[in-house]
């Protein structure tokens, strides 16, 4: 199969696909690795009105097969996060429908799931005091627990706003574990990611903030299960790895090195919650297996060329990363149309989606290349005027 793509240069040029994709497992293997696959919504674009002002419908037979095609593979699921567009698209009444909804179908079909709490329904500009936003992270930590769910205590924007320094995050942070009703995840998510966290934990510098995250765990280690990490430097995160209690996990969120992280070496191994796991999710579920078994060869020639892709979805503006991921599940037939929450299919250009599409084809997630190719086809045509 070949197909007309963009490149970078302005020219069009033939691209002749590889067309083999990586076999889904049969039955969903075992992993050595906690893995989290933070999964997308579907949208439903003829009941949404004014994407950019109003609040989505979503398609939930669509979002709910989607997790089910996860954890069909081995993931366990990180729900209402930000690939999900949380607070970027999707606001905290549907973030709140979504999280009831997945976990009661999780109860049914068996599958794990931790679910992201937050301050999104508190506007940055609103808060006050850190009562606010202590208030706003404790009436979504209630819809969780309520549901038996475990918590992620997503990186807060209303708290990046107010907090004056460490002591202020330890203050928030340390009330909510003391009545969390089971260990939660906490959650570092960098600027890249969402510049309105800049100076998270109440430093500038990642290295004195990562002083003040590892003293808030040390404290409170009984309450944590773990951490996720998401600055897209590995440097950082085997720093940060080094320094945790026993018993309390590091999470590798670095979308651009996970596949050395999560195999680990001497000094240990992240285990995983990451958006990349959506779109790529045959091929890191048969690395991860492949892990499991000892056999990192197989791992590597598995998921080492997903990062390519991984870098490209994730490529500044990083917070723009769900684009990508959407596109890819359009693609791979996971939903019938590619519309976002907020109209985010257009933040990206036609030149980065050839590009994804190229990259997926060449690490074999493309799960039905004749499909994929007809679909891009369609896309770029609608999207820049290009024929073939």
């Amino acid at each position: 199969m070949k197909i007309l793509l963009p490149q970078a240069d302005g020219r069009l040029a033939p691209y002749t696909m590889k067309a083999a994709p990586v076999a889904a497992p049969a039955t969903p293997p075992r992993f050595n690795r906690i893995a989290y696959a933070a999964a997308h919504v579907v949208i439903d674009p003829l009941a949404s009105t004014d994407p950019w002002d109003a609040e989505p419908a979503i398609d939930w037979d669509a979002t709910l097969a989607f997790r089910d095609h996860l954890h069909g593979l081995g993931f366990r699921i990180a729900e209402a996060m930000d690939t999900a567009q949380r607070g970027m698209g999707l606001g905290w009444p549907s973030a709140r429908e979504l999280i009831r909804r997945s976990l009661r179908h999780a109860a049914a079909t068996g599958a794990e799931l931790a679910c992201g709490v937050g301050t999104d329904q508190l506007a940055p500009a609103a808060v006050r005091s850190l009562d606010d936003v202590e208030r706003a992270y404790q009436e979504q930590l209630d819809v969780v627990e309520s549901e038996g769910g475990r918590a992620i205590l997503m990186a807060s924007r209303a708290l990046a706003a107010i907090a004056r320094d460490p002591v202020d995050y330890a203050t928030v942070y340390g009330r909510l574990l003391g009545r969390a009703g089971r260990p939660v995840i906490l959650h570092w998510l960098g600027e890249m990611f969402d510049p309105a966290l800049a100076g998270y934990w109440g430093r500038a510098e990642p290295e004195a903030a990562l002083d003040a995250v590892a003293e808030l765990i040390e404290r409170y280690q009984a309450r944590i299960d773990g951490i996720k990490i998401s600055l897209l430097d590995a440097r950082l995160e085997r720093a940060l790895r080094a320094r945790l209690p026993e018993g309390v996990r590091l999470y590798t969120g670095d979308d651009f090195n996970y596949a050395e992280l999560i195999e680990g070496d001497a000094q240990g191994f992240s285990h995983a919650l990451l958006g990349i796991f959506d779109p790529i999710a045959p091929a890191a579920s048969a690395a991860l297996a492949a892990l499991a078994q000892d056999d990192r060869a197989r791992y590597r020639a598995l998921l080492a060329p997903t990062v390519a892709l991984s870098r490209e979805i994730f490529r500044s503006p990083t917070r723009h990363y769900k684009t990508g991921v959407v596109l890819l599940a359009w693609l791979n037939g996971h939903q019938r149309h590619f519309s976002m929450a907020g109209g985010a299919q257009s933040a990206r250009s036609v030149l980065h989606a050839a590009r994804v599409f190229e990259l997926a084809d060449a690490c074999g997630v493309l799960r039905d290349p004749a499909l994929a190719c007809h679909r891009m086809r369609q896309w770029l045509q609608v999207a820049g005027g290009i024929d073939g």
